[in-house]
């Protein structure tokens, strides 16, 4: 197995591994480890099926559902993230998966299924770097704030389509807002991560409305510095595994009219808090 870095802040491509086959014990210890060093981990030619991804992400722990997304018959943990000219991805700003829940994933495993010809690359960015690169007085600032995570406005779009909100009545009802430390402590590496995330976090506690949005808005445009970034490029079978925990992450829509169709399984969120 060989490891190439493609960027300063975050992202390893790794080379010389069949992911078809159930990975040896040593094996998983060592891709934990690796995502815990590059955060984004890109692999390459793997034809695996849906139970095996299934499996694959099951080794970072039990796996997650979707209360929005179709899946694949008969596997409710394998989502299929399908856009179309006639039902394009929604989802066009920087994010971390799911935080609208008090447990959001911890890895989520992405499989390239449809890729359009040209267009369709992911960003990637990194918290931890995020969180370094702030000032030592915004980092004391921030340290023991709380932010609101909510599930409608990441699916304001789709809430507000015709019968949009009938048919996200339940997932609305499922998940109230929750609230997460704008600062947290990976639970893995010990490092201070960065998380809110613009889909999902709608205010600071406790912060006037102005000063709220201000301090999101410095720290969105901070988490998506170029230098806090990589960028994949996706083809049929890649498969990218990233922490969920200290990344946030882009789809790049500039690929219609074509499709682009990926499979995500994700893990269970074991953030402390």
């Amino acid at each position: 197995m060989h490891v190439k870095r493609v960027a300063g802040a975050l992202g390893a491509e790794i080379l010389g591994i069949n992911l078809v086959d159930p990975l040896a014990e040593d094996m998983q210890v060592e891709i934990r480890q690796l995502l815990n060093e590059h955060e984004v981990l890109f692999f390459r030619d793997q034809p695996i099926e849906p139970t095996q991804q299934r499996d694959l992400a099951g080794i970072f722990g039990p796996l997650q559902t979707h209360p929005a997304y179709g899946t694949v018959d008969g596997l409710p943990e394998v989502m299929v993230l399908e856009s179309t000219k006639e039902k394009p991805s929604k989802i066009e700003v920087w994010h971390s998966d799911m935080t609208f829940r008090q447990h959001p994933p911890s890895v989520t495993v992405l499989r390239g299924i449809v890729i359009p010809e040209v267009g369709g690359d992911t960003l990637f960015s990194s918290m931890t770097t995020a969180y370094n690169t702030l000032s030592t007085g915004m980092q004391q600032y921030l340290e023991g704030l709380v932010a609101v995570h909510d599930f409608t406005q990441g699916f304001k779009e789709s809430l507000a389509e015709p019968g949009g909100r009938e048919r996200l009545a339940d997932a609305v009802a499922a998940n109230p807002p929750v609230r997460h430390p704008v600062i947290q402590t990976h639970p893995e590496t010990g490092k201070k991560v960065l998380f809110v995330n613009a889909l999902f976090t709608s205010h600071i506690e406790g912060l006037p409305p102005l000063e709220s949005a201000e301090v999101l808005r410095f720290l969105y445009a901070h988490a998506a510095l170029p230098e806090h970034t990589c960028r994949f490029n996706w083809r049929p079978d890649s498969i990218v595994m990233w922490d969920n925990r200290s990344t946030h992450h882009k789809p790049v829509n500039d690929f219609f009219p074509a499709t682009r169709r990926l499979n995500r399984v994700v893990s269970e969120g074991d953030m402390p808090y």
